[in-house]
């Protein structure tokens, strides 16, 4: 199996980044309706734009699945698919940051620091951009189901980026490690947590893993966010956001829940702006364990208000 993942990285890679984003893209936008996942997708996005027309809906659907694909194809070209060069902004390159001032300040002011993402169109990026940098980043990564895939995507991540922590028991501590000699925590914040707190995203309660409103507790330290924008002609668009002033409880530290739905609110709001780049099949809103945890936390859920893009 991870031969024949090998060859068609090979394959991919002649190919080059271009073409194998075209590929990857077309081959499951094709077989998109025909996956059984695709009504994971379909379901989720009526639940959050109700009223959109099925013909609107069925086309971000295809649009994240052809987001899917790209991304899958580009991991074949990810050690060479950054080219952004902050000293020559104007040189023409296939990515263009946005804030790369925030990525400055964060290496040079000493302290530790968060950056939140999300499942964008290719949500590889950032981390890659922080190794060119040589901002001090450790990426916290769900390995995929396979082990197979799982090795290669993870050999493949270990040649282009900075540090890199499995999500998995125990991973707090190495985490925590990270941030207590000054480094940089990035992580993915957008997917069901089953022992997370709960939060209104898409105007729906979801449960979302706390540990970043955590740490930013304990370390009072910035919390930045940081998404990839897809363009026209196999292009990309990275923004980090400046800090933020997330909210605080009565004894003036952090609130946990409060930071993490001020987080997911920003990702809200990107999802919203380019829904047909975010990752729709993905079982995010679980009814029965948010009413589980909301019971358990001693909150009801329909006090939990809906968030409101702007």
């Amino acid at each position: 199996m991870i031969g024949a993942i090998r060859t068609l990285f090979a394959a991919l890679r002649l190919l080059g980044p271009e073409r194998s984003s075209d590929l990857g893209g077309w081959l499951l936008r094709s077989a998109s309706p025909l996956l059984p996942v695709n009504r994971v997708a379909l379901a989720n996005i009526r639940a959050a734009f109700p009223g959109m027309a099925e013909a609107e809906v069925r086309r971000i659907a295809r649009g994240a699945w052809e987001n899917l694909g790209r991304t899958a194809a580009e991991y074949a070209h990810l050690k060479t698919l950054f080219d952004y060069d902050y000293l020559n902004p104007d040189a023409p390159s296939r990515v263009e940051v946005e804030g790369i001032e925030h990525f400055i300040a964060l290496k040079d002011d000493e302290r530790p620091g968060l950056i939140f993402s999300a499942h964008l169109a290719n949500w590889e990026l950032p981390a890659i951009c922080a190794a060119a940098y040589d901002l001090d980043t450790t990426a916290v990564f769900r390995a995929p189901n396979d082990p197979a895939i799982a090795a290669i995507v993870h050999e493949i991540r270990s040649g282009a980026m900075g540090g890199l922590a499995a999500a998995k028991q125990g991973a707090a501590f190495a985490m925590q490690g990270v941030l207590e000699r000054n480094g940089h925590l990035g992580m993915l914040i957008d997917q069901h947590f089953t022992r997370g707190v709960v939060v209104p995203f898409m105007g729906r309660p979801a449960l979302t893993n706390p540990i970043l409103g955590k740490f930013a507790r304990r370390f009072e330290c910035p919390v930045h966010g940081v998404r990839v924008i897809r363009l026209p002609h196999q292009r990309f668009r990275l923004e980090l956001t400046p800090p933020l002033d997330l909210p605080r409880d009565a004894t003036g530290e952090i609130d946990v829940q409060g930071a993490m739905a001020m987080m997911t609110a920003v990702v809200e709001g990107w999802v919203r702006e380019h829904p047909e780049q975010w990752l729709w099949m993905h079982r995010r809103w679980r009814p029965n364990m948010i009413s589980a945890a909301a019971a358990q936390a001693g909150m009801a859920v329909a006090r939990i208000p809906a968030f409101k893009a702007t």
